[in-house]
């Protein structure tokens, strides 16, 4: 299997996070079956969701969503603008409002990396197992 991948930049709006979580879904689609399973497909949806959901939080406004489809993984990266790096939160267990999100993406993904970049800002990389229907 060759390397596919696929690029979005967005600013905040109302409608980035569902741009980014459709960006993911038609990203997927386009592996086609039995590349990946249902299963897989909503976990990467789940991730990508999660880390434009920071971006935009804590980012700086504005993120890059970068989709790559590896022999073995699915990578999903999220740059933004700020250099403040993700950190682990206490979850708020009583409203249940934040504090999920940095936990269930390390939890889901095979490796989590952030990279400061040279231009400012930072990368945050999830890398994915990825698996085949049947």
């Amino acid at each position: 299997m060759t390397t596919m991948s696929a690029e979005r930049t967005a600013l905040r709006s109302p409608s980035a996070v569902a741009g980014a979580r459709q960006a993911a879904r038609a990203f997927l689609e386009a592996l086609g079956q039995p590349a990946i399973g249902r299963e897989q497909a909503d976990t990467v949806v789940l991730v990508v969701s999660e880390l434009v959901t920071n971006a935009l939080r804590h980012g700086g406004g504005a993120y890059t969503l970068r989709l790559a489809a590896h022999p073995g993984t699915i990578e999903v990266a999220v740059e933004d603008p700020s250099p403040r790096m993700p950190r682990m939160r206490t979850p708020d267990l009583v409203d249940g409002t934040g504090g999920f999100g940095w936990h269930m993406v390390n939890d889901l993904a095979l490796a989590t990396v952030v990279t400061p970049r040279p231009e400012g800002g930072k990368s945050v990389r999830a890398l994915l197992a990825r698996w085949t229907r049947g």
